[in-house]
């Protein structure tokens, strides 16, 4: 019998006669309406694909008397006998890090969550009272997810709070405190975690300093290192024992291209040169220095957490997109000013840090590194395992040394 040709704009597009379904366990099938048969592969292109995860957000599954399964959209109030997630079916892969490319740096994080119910999800989310990470945590919240938004500057987060639920009156947004520059600070916020009793399955460490000059935390550190590195690196050994309760549960970190720029080596790894003295001190070079720490950090996070169903990845969000991260001298605001035309917006920054946490292709998959929403190759120095394990014995030797000495102090105060 000769292949029927038929005019589509897709090659997903199904011939005349023919309607694709899914079964109860998510497998995608072809039935032909003229020959009364089923097959399993897409009778155009050949492709085998599935559905995973919950119905879209505010969808319903019925099933009649006699059998027959329908879907209520409650949104928009409609009814249909499609099941809703065969717009978002999947090709069967032959390899978990097969990964086909489905956004690019144009695509924005409601997008990525199209379709996608996170009713049950929690996330943490540092720094998510502007930029990138307040529409990280305002996409999540529109999805279902209940967001904690973690920030030192608690008006600008509820007033941020505020602004998400009177979008969705019904969204879960939480705010707590913490200033990274302050060790206690983070320990407390972990605390008041646990002592709420919720789950965590994604912990998103968004939050970072850029173009500061040479100053010190209360805990006598470098201040971009402690505030981009230290305290997310602390944060999460803190919360590890609720993110493994929570199984499977992902760490997404946000790290930048300019890592590519560090002289960090397994070598220089210390104290000395992670926490500069203001002689030795340059802030993109310290900038740089701790962006390359957080993908050595999530490398080594996901090596010793994955076996425990906590995967974790980093990522790129955009280049010089007008933000607050800019704050800190009047030349940055100028020139992400200028730039702001040619940037992505703040929804398509943070665009592959919703990727990174929700993406079902990345279900026990971490290690990586990512940008526009795709895989890509970090640095050869991202990559050295011997310096994510120098990088975690240094910080785990300066935390310690740090905590001791603030133990120290508390006793003498009392």
């Amino acid at each position: 019998m000769a292949t029927q040709l038929f005019d589509s704009d897709s090659e997903d597009e199904l011939p005349p006669g023919w309607e694709e379904r899914v079964t109860t366990d998510g497998k995608v099938y072809y039935a032909n309406h003229e020959t009364k048969n089923t097959q399993w592969k897409h009778p155009v292109t050949g492709k085998k694909k599935v559905v995973k995860g919950e119905l879209p957000y505010g969808w319903e599954r019925n099933v009649t008397e006699d059998g027959t399964v329908f879907y209520v959209d409650h949104v928009n109030e409609k009814t249909t006998y499609t099941d809703p997630r065969l717009a978002f079916a999947e090709e069967v892969k032959d390899s978990p890090l097969d990964f086909r490319q489905k956004f690019d740096g144009s695509s924005t994080a409601l997008q990525i969550l199209h379709g996608r119910d996170l009713t049950g999800k929690f996330a943490l989310i540092t720094g998510a009272n502007s930029g990138i990470g307040f529409e990280t945590a305002r996409s999540l919240a529109l999805h279902g997810a209940t967001v904690v938004i973690a920030c030192r500057n608690m008006q600008a987060a509820h007033e941020s709070r505020a602004q998400i639920i009177q979008e969705q009156p019904n969204a879960q947004v939480e705010v707590m405190h913490v200033d990274l520059a302050s060790l206690k600070s983070v320990k407390l916020l972990a605390e008041q975690y646990e002592e709420k009793g919720w789950p965590l399955h994604l912990l998103i460490l968004n939050a970072a300093v850029f173009g500061l000059g040479h100053s010190l935390t209360e805990d006598n550190l470098e201040t971009t290192f402690q505030v981009n590195h230290l305290s997310h690196f602390y944060l999460t050994k803190l919360l590890v024992t609720t993110m493994m309760r929570s199984a499977p549960a992902r760490v997404v970190v946000v790290s930048s291209e300019s890592h590519r720029f560090s002289d960090l080596k397994d070598s220089n790894i210390c104290q000395e040169k992670l926490s500069p003295k203001v002689n030795n001190f340059w802030h993109m070079g310290a900038y740089n220095n701790s962006k390359l720490c957080n993908i050595l950090f999530t490398n080594e996070l996901n090596y010793r957490l994955s076996p425990h169903g906590i995967v974790a990845n980093s990522l790129h969000p955009g280049n010089m997109m007008y933000s607050g991260i800019s704050r800190y001298w009047w030349l940055y605001r100028l020139l992400f000013t200028l730039v702001r035309p040619f940037t992505k917006s703040m929804q398509q920054g943070a665009a592959t840090t919703v990727y990174c946490a929700v993406a079902d292709e990345l279900n026990n998959v971490g290690g990586l590194y990512f940008n526009n929403c795709c895989r890509c190759q970090p640095s050869k120095q991202a990559e050295n395992k011997a310096m994510a394990v120098a990088l975690w014995s240094a910080s785990e030797k300066i935390l310690n040394k740090r905590l001791k000495r603030n133990r120290k102090h508390a006793k003498v105060a009392a």
